[in-house]
């Protein structure tokens, strides 16, 4: 069984994430995702949505087989636990892939790392994008 993970906030859900889940989904025979917890979200603005509404919606798509939460504290913690071939980004998540490559033989993963490249088959492929038309359309400033 070749496991692989996909990680991401999937605040707004859309066509953008379905394709990086769908592509990573390719990729093996069982898709595990992580879905970032609110407090560890630093590196953007915090998410809109609820995590266990961003849960339920990512465990509720057809091409994930286990969806679950990222841990509080050691965001390798559940890559250990699932022990996955493979873990895929995003073509906007803010990793390298050789240090995270790197971090995770450090904590014994082996893991190989794949960036699956952008979906660009509608205006609509990214939260920010959504929220900025949002607002846009309802007049605010």
């Amino acid at each position: 069984m070749r496991r692989v993970v996909a990680t991401g906030t999937f605040d707004i859900l859309h066509p953008g994430h379905l394709f990086y889940l769908e592509e990573s989904r390719k990729l093996g025979d069982e898709l595990w995702v992580v879905v970032a917890r609110e407090r560890n979200v630093v590196h953007k603005p915090r998410p809109i949505i609820p995590e266990e509404q961003r849960l339920k919606m990512i465990a509720g798509l057809r091409c994930v087989d286990h969806a679950m939460l990222g841990d509080r504290e050691d965001m390798f913690r559940p890559i250990a636990e699932i022990d996955p071939e493979v873990v895929t980004l995003g073509f906007n998540q803010k990793f390298s892939e050789e240090r995270l490559v790197s971090q995770m033989r450090e904590r014994g993963i082996r893991a190989d790392v794949v960036r699956i490249g952008p979906f660009c088959g509608c205006a609509f492929n990214s939260s920010t994008k959504i929220i900025e038309e949002a607002l846009k359309r309802r007049g605010a400033k």
